[in-house]
């Protein structure tokens, strides 16, 4: 049942930052100044809250819709590597988040790890964000062809490209792009947010760190030289934090030391990969490079 519900509160407050154009905080600041004056005030605002409800209910859908598509997709990878190798595993807990520009915070699975051996720990760990990026990459690509960066910037927040979506806004020849520049809130798309979305998740999860999906397969390529890999993580992540005095990044830090950075034994850990699983695990370490934006916002 939580997981169902999640879920609703998920679609729920994706819709309500597409709606906003991801700018959630305004309407509510609206709101909550109306209470603090008398009940025109209110009334005035809640009529402004159903006109920006009725006017961008297609741009919420589309976000809502790509987005949680993109985080089905990924968890679904892990989840059927689980009924593959029958470990048992939960259903995927969608993390709601209405008061961010992006109005989720992922979706996780639990599972009884311990049971399954390395290689079905590789097979389980690296299916997400496969999966989700056969999602997350023709999203992003047709959400940077509608950009048009021409357009007068406004709004406090920008949203910084990960290298993949730097390379298909020069392949695509968006209007007004230059390498480093940032999209702003009035040039956003559902498309575009929601790709951007899937390249910041999937980035964040294939970090080497503990029982995050990089975690799964770094422990299962390396051994226990994964635990030196992710202190080193760690270490870069609080150092490139403190550096750039990023608040966002304060936010992954937390995250990661949440998560912890051992990564426990598997069933059996002297299981072979072979060289196709070995190749591919070692491909998939560039994926935080890629898909993570490494300062993720511009605040003005």
């Amino acid at each position: 049942m939580l997981p169902v519900i999640l879920f609703l509160l998920t679609c729920m407050s994706t819709f309500w930052v597409g709606v906003t154009k991801w700018n959630p905080f305004g309407p509510i600041e609206q709101l909550a100044g109306a209470f603090l004056q008398d009940e025109s005030f209110v009334a005035e605002s809640m009529m402004n809250l159903r006109l920006l409800i009725l006017e961008n209910w297609d741009s919420g859908l589309i976000y809502m819709t790509a987005v949680l598509l993109i985080l089905f997709v990924h968890e679904m990878g892990h989840f059927v590597g689980t009924l593959i190798y029958k470990v048992p595993a939960s259903l995927p807990f969608f993390l709601p988040f209405p008061l961010n520009p992006i109005g989720t915070l992922g979706a996780v699975i639990g599972m009884q790890g311990y049971i399954a051996d390395r290689k079905q720990i590789f097979d389980i760990g690296i299916a997400g964000p496969i999966a989700g990026l056969v999602v997350a990459v023709p999203i992003a690509w047709f959400g940077v062809a509608q950009l048009d960066l021409t357009t007068q910037p406004y709004g406090g927040i920008g949203f910084r490209l990960p290298l993949v979506m730097q390379w298909f806004a020069e392949s695509s020849q968006v209007p007004g792009y230059s390498a480093g520049k940032v999209v702003w809130l009035n040039q956003l798309n559902p498309l575009f947010v929601a790709g951007w979305v899937g390249m910041l998740i999937t980035g964040l999860n294939m970090m080497p760190v503990g029982q995050l999906d990089g975690g799964h397969v770094t422990y299962t390529l390396f051994g226990k030289t994964a635990h030196v890999i992710a202190r080193l993580t760690l270490v870069f992540a609080i150092a490139f934090m403190v550096y750039h005095q990023s608040f966002m990044l304060v936010i992954m830090v937390v995250l990661l030391l949440l998560v912890g950075t051992d990564h426990p034994p598997t069933r059996d850990d002297r299981v072979a990969l072979g060289p196709v699983r070995w190749t591919l695990g070692v491909t998939s370490l560039v994926i935080p490079i890629l898909c993570f934006p490494p300062l993720i916002f511009k605040l003005n």
